[in-house]
């Protein structure tokens, strides 16, 4: 069969040995169909012998054609942060309910994803942010965040007061338990929970969410994904910035948060008649009769 991808990466969930069966038995398809397959060197630790080669996850930039995640969507938002500055298209495996991102059923991945090799598929490109931590003027901290960047207060019981710039001009001064800054993939995670709105996945837009603000006229606002961040911490006892809810920073008073679209977006690939809308009723259970 004649396929739109020769190297295929399998990636599994972090530290979950019950992972390995079906990833094996998905990789024994792939190369029964003719295709070259790779594990990523944090699943092969929890697979005990296998014929496949192993590759770091940095390490795959013009190595691997396409990248399969068997996990949940933390599992893929993890790995897009990593593969996206590479172009590997990622396709996701749920192995327990269907996500926002794995919408594919571990039962029938085997007929699905043929299918896709075929190509039959949808490409969905989704932006990330990139963001960067200044300390005195100096450069301490960066990462990405395909969900959100999120500014909150730890165990302390004070609340955070920043100033928020947008392209240099002066938006608001806040006081609040924290604020997210989210794509339109992290409009369904932490900020949907904190009253922000709902964006589809191909805008390409950015949302400011607070988090228990003490005026309650600060509310959601959306911007243009070409805007650039700036929120200084004037007050951060206790205070952390959050990406994704996955990796984190310890924030200082004087800090300066500097956020804006990343240069590259994510690419998913979904099954034909994949529907964003179908995904919305299934998760907030919108097709429930009342």
């Amino acid at each position: 069969m004649k396929s739109h991808f020769q190297t295929v990466a399998l990636i599994g969930k972090y530290k979950s040995p019950e992972i390995a069966e079906p990833l094996l038995k998905l990789a024994d398809f792939l190369t029964n169909m003719g295709l070259k397959v790779v594990v990523d060197n944090l699943t092969a630790e929890h697979i005990l012998a296998h014929p496949y080669g192993v590759t770091a996850l940095a390490q795959m930039r013009g190595k691997v054609d396409l990248a399969i995640v068997l996990g949940g969507d933390g599992t893929l938002l993890d790995v897009a942060r990593t593969l996206a500055p590479f172009g590997i298209p990622l396709v996701g495996v749920n192995q327990g309910r269907l996500g926002f991102l794995t919408d594919i059923s571990i039962d029938t991945m085997q007929r699905t994803i043929s299918g896709m090799l075929r190509g039959e598929f949808v490409t969905e490109k989704r932006m990330l942010l990139s963001a960067t931590v200044l300390r005195e003027g100096k450069h301490v901290f960066d990462s990405l965040a395909f969900n959100d960047v999120v500014m909150h207060r730890g165990n302390s019981s004070s609340m955070l007061e920043f100033e928020v710039r947008i392209d240099g001009e002066y938006l608001y001064n806040q006081r609040a338990d924290g604020l997210i800054v989210t794509t339109p993939t992290g409009s369904t995670a932490y900020a949907l929970s904190a009253g922000g709105p709902i964006l589809h996945p191909a805008l390409d837009l950015i949302a400011l969410v607070p988090v228990a603000p003490h005026t309650l006229s600060n509310r959601p606002i959306v911007l243009k994904s070409e805007s650039v961040l700036e929120i200084a911490m004037h007050r951060a006892i206790d205070a952390r910035v959050r990406f994704d809810g996955h990796t984190h920073f310890d924030l200082n008073g004087q800090d300066r948060v500097v956020i804006s679209r990343y240069s590259a977006p994510v690419c998913l690939l979904h099954p034909v008649g994949h529907s964003y809308y179908r995904t919305l009723r299934e998760k907030l259970l919108w097709n429930q009769t009342l």
